[in-house]
């Protein structure tokens, strides 16, 4: 029986996880709809979303260097309880009626300053419990993965349900006690030592093992050494690069369908929050199996076809159903569920590529400048998508966003970076050459 328990290093990275991820969704249908219904304007709202998205792309990106220095458990723990202030204060001063939209974009931004360090944090800790735990990458990821997806689950169902029944405000009041649980989570159910500032590397990365030394003796410029250690890197790496570009686009479309079409789809439907919310969760529900199937075989899976394949059925389709005028509910979730299945696979395909090739030393530093990079059309996506109908009608833009991720993801695919997928399998650092060993030879 306690060979089959999930080893505790990465049970409490994936407890915190889920539950800080759980908040971000929630309010991720909380807000829009706020903003929406008290406005009513698209353009708002995607301003707000600005708000939120640009701090969260900006902070994470330059975030990699002092993650990497003071490790990721201390910046975990600061963001989330960062994070729940600013929520809780929110909901608070809505309920005083001291809530104007200039106040909630500067609470959303300081939300999203939070939430950028401390999610890459988190992340960054899963190869460093998977070797504790002696658990293989792949299967790590790919319950990584089946985590946010159970997140994704849970809180666009609970968001759109609570947001229709209590309002906007309540969904924030419950993604303030997330992030609070998330913080409490990595203080006391990580195991002491995990999580601490990144080791020495090992003699298969000594460059970077004298770039870090003369980083940390250049006194103040060591923070621009080794934020340049990252580009460099990351320059050097072909297939990270492709796989770079290709999330950045796609996640563009994701960001201005969730922030804005989605929102205007439920509106202008009659739909309203709560299918809105089902849909959203009922595609996290089936991602969760499709997230289990990849665990459980993602040894003897090809990754260059499921992935490029997975990304192909996952994204377009969604676009191209809420196009359709007067499409039947049962549609959409048929729809979003296959895609929900198919997108199970990414995640976990993408941080075994990510953690076979950076090594343990420089996780933070690439981490963050691979996320931030994907990120970066985030910020500007519900802006885009705002005006984008304001000016040719949500149906049109709709179209216009299924076909380009179509062709993204069909490019990408015929790369001949992307060939190169499968190269590195099971050859990623060692946890002798970056994590010590826990106190007491667990």
């Amino acid at each position: 029986m306690a060979a089959t328990a999930l080893p505790r290093p990465l049970a409490g990275v994936l407890a915190a996880v889920a539950v800080s991820l759980t908040g971000t969704r929630v309010s991720a249908i909380a807000v829009p709809w706020f903003v929406l219904v008290t406005t009513g304007s698209p353009v708002w709202t995607g301003v707000v979303a600005f708000a939120e998205m640009a701090p969260y792309v900006v902070v994470k990106l330059m975030a990699g260097p002092l993650l990497d220095r003071i490790g990721p458990r201390r910046v975990s723990l600061a963001g989330d309880v960062v994070s729940a202030g600013a929520a809780g204060a929110i909901a608070l001063l809505h309920a005083l009626s001291l809530l104007p939209l200039g106040v909630l974009a500067a609470l959303v931004a300081v939300i999203g300053a939070a939430r950028g360090p401390g999610d890459l944090a988190k992340s960054i800790m899963v190869p460093e419990a998977a070797d504790l735990g002696r658990v293989p990458l792949e299967r790590a990821t790919g319950l990584m993965g089946v985590v946010e997806r159970l997140a994704q689950l849970v809180g666009p169902i609970a968001g759109g349900a609570m947001v229709a029944a209590l309002g906007a405000p309540a969904g924030l009041a419950v993604s303030a006690v997330c992030f609070a649980l998330g913080s409490v989570v990595v203080a006391w159910a990580l195991p002491p030592g995990m999580g601490r500032r990144a080791a020495a590397p090992s003699a298969q990365s000594a460059q970077s093992a004298q770039s870090a030394q003369s980083a940390q003796e250049d006194g103040p410029d060591g923070y621009w050494r080794r934020f340049g250690q990252g580009w460099a890197f990351l320059r050097g790496q072909p297939l990270l690069l492709v796989l770079i570009g290709t999330v950045a686009v796609t996640n563009l479309l994701d960001a201005a369908f969730a922030q804005v079409l989605g929102p205007m789809w439920a509106e202008e439907s009659g739909s309203g929050p709560a299918i809105w919310g089902l849909s959203r969760g009922f595609m996290g529900l089936t991602a969760i199996g499709g997230g289990l199937v990849a665990a459980a075989l993602a040894h003897r899976l090809r990754r260059r076809p499921v992935f490029f394949a997975a990304f192909l059925v996952a994204g377009p389709p969604q676009y191209l159903i809420l196009a359709v005028d007067g499409v039947p509910v049962w549609a959409v979730l048929a729809v979003f569920g296959v895609g929900g299945f198919c997108g199970g696979f990414l995640n976990p395909i993408l941080g075994a590529v990510t953690y076979e090739r950076v090594p343990r030393d420089l996780l933070g530093r690439v981490g963050a400048l691979q996320t931030s990079l994907a990120f970066s059309g985030i910020p500007v996506a519900g802006v885009l998508a705002g005006a984008a109908v304001a000016a040719a009608g949500l149906a049109p833009v709709l179209v216009a966003c299924g076909v380009v991720y179509g062709l993204t993801t069909t490019l990408a695919g015929l790369h001949p970076a992307a060939r190169d997928m499968d190269r590195l399998r099971g050859q990623g650092p060692r946890a002798s050459d970056a994590v010590p060993e826990p106190a007491g030879g667990r």
